[in-house]
């Protein structure tokens, strides 16, 4: 039975492509306003199922919390809009007359899209939407876990994006949610470039695929408070982001670094404000619930809010607990507070200096997190300089909530789901991925080179010896 649904599976997969192959070939006709007309009636499609798809996220998934998802599915939607609405991605982007040289955008076809069980609804608009801008056509592969969801937002995507004009097959995804069908759509040969969120086994699959890839990977982002920052504003900052949607945006942060004079201001602020630092039995406890006797991190407390964490670790704690703190001093395998957890749970980390906790950070960054988000609250810029011209990070988040900067909900930086880690996190862009990632540029130059001038004195010799040899020939 197991081996007739793995052949339908990859069945399916091998159909989809085949079709997403002759929806993309009539995107590529598509100009700018087309595919932009597409994708706002997605945008405003999207947006209006919010509510109902969050609510379908957390009941299918037991992940995070509706309110915050409604969030996310806003954002993937009203946001990115707002930020590729006038951006051009087809046809001549730029002429340079000086250099005699022109770009032309050119899709790269279609798009393999993973869509991880954390943000399952709102990836798919994030992702349908610059796909579809830059004029390529999406295949998703849907979480087994999340696989109601991730379908309802696909067919309400390619629905809206359908009735704009885009051709049927240019959205489409897999229906069984299985491996078989996920690894048949990568080796596809009418995929052209797969789009990989979701954990690092997924993300290594589709860099071992052999097709081009835009992966992420894990993130396990330190977030150092420096001694000129205002401490509560700060842990204010870092409450909200690791509550938010209970922790499962991987951009969150995972430790809070200070050093030694300020860490009792910490511990005091921060429980203020429903940090709870636990001691060590508690931390031993709430350890073994995190990973698995082998490693991976367990999925029964993945977006799960601090105090269902407690309780399922055996302690109580306050009515009012919003995170759960770790003392920890090292970084590595056998330390599970060093590693990325995907809810409301963070190291604590106090050292003697700033430089030892720029060496700390980058020691929890090599473990783990390498190319992803680092947080820093400080208002001396100098420090600021210092470290980032040395914390191997894409993204370096200055006083914000680490989970809202990082995806460009609460900076300046583009509006995505997909944050790519750069060489370093074995990511082959670094970029927050946009349209502009899923093109190819193609280039007209003209030659620019110039007919050589001779010398005057080397012309007139040539003409005065043609004259001599013209009197001896006659």
């Amino acid at each position: 039975m197991e081996l007739d649904k793995d052949l339908w599976a990859r069945q399916e997969a091998r159909e989809l492509a085949k079709a997403a192959k002759i929806a993309q070939a009539q995107l590529a006709q598509m100009d700018q306003p087309q595919l932009d007309r597409i994708c706002h009636a997605i945008s405003s499609a999207f947006a209006l199922e919010a509510r109902n798809l969050a609510e379908l996220a957390v009941q299918e998934t037991g992940f995070g919390n509706v309110t915050d998802k409604i969030t996310k599915n806003e954002f993937a939607s009203k946001d990115l809009w707002d930020a590729i609405r006038n951006m051009r991605t087809v046809g001549v982007l730029k002429e340079d007359p000086t250099d005699k040289l022109w770009e032309i955008g050119v899709p790269v076809g279609v798009i393999g899209a993973i869509v991880p069980s954390t943000n399952p609804t709102s990836t798919v608009c994030y992702k349908a939407m610059i796909a579809l801008k830059s004029g390529n056509s999406i295949l998703f592969s849907p979480h087994p876990k999340a696989l109601r969801c991730t379908l309802r937002a696909v067919e309400i995507v390619a629905k809206a994006a359908e009735r704009a004009g885009a051709p049927n097959g240019a959205i489409s995804c897999l229906t069984a949610g299985s491996m078989a069908g996920c690894q048949e759509m990568m080796s596809a040969p009418q995929v052209n470039l797969l789009l990989a969120t979701g954990g690092p086994a997924m993300v290594r699959s589709a860099y071992s695929s052999g097709k081009p890839a835009i992966g992420v990977g894990a993130g396990n982002g330190p977030s150092y408070i420096h001694h000129s920052a205002d401490v509560g504003a700060a842990l204010d900052r870092i409450a909200r982001s690791k509550t938010f949607d209970y922790g499962t945006v991987c951009a969150s942060e995972q430790s809070i670094i200070v050093e030694k004079p300020l860490e009792e201001t910490v511990r005091r602020e921060g429980a203020k404000r429903g940090f709870f630092f636990m001691d060590k039995s508690q931390a031993d406890q709430l350890a073994k619930l995190l990973f698995k006797p082998n490693g991976t991190l367990n999925p029964d407390i993945v977006g799960k809010n601090a105090k269902i964490l407690a309780e399922k670790a055996g302690f109580s704690v306050p009515t009012d607990t919003r995170v759960l703190v770790a003392d920890e001093q090292e970084a590595g395998p056998t330390r599970p507070y060093s590693m990325e957890k995907l809810c409301p749970v963070l190291a604590f980390y106090v050292m003697e200096n700033e430089k030892a906790v720029l060496n700390k950070c980058v020691e929890v960054l090599t473990h783990e997190g390498s190319g992803h988000t680092f947080s820093m609250h400080a208002e001396d810029r100098e420090v600021i300089k210092r470290f980032a011209l040395k914390i191997p990070v894409s993204r370096f988040l200055v006083n914000t909530p680490s989970a809202l900067g990082g995806i460009g909900a609460s900076t300046g930086l583009f509006p995505a789901l997909t944050l790519g880690c750069g060489a370093v996190g074995g990511s082959s862009s670094s970029n927050n991925i946009s349209p502009l990632d899923l093109i190819n540029i193609r280039r007209v130059a003209w030659d620019l080179s110039r007919p050589q001038k001779q010398n005057v004195d080397e012309t007139l010799v040539e003409v005065l010896t043609a004259k001599i040899l013209e009197k001896l020939n006659k």
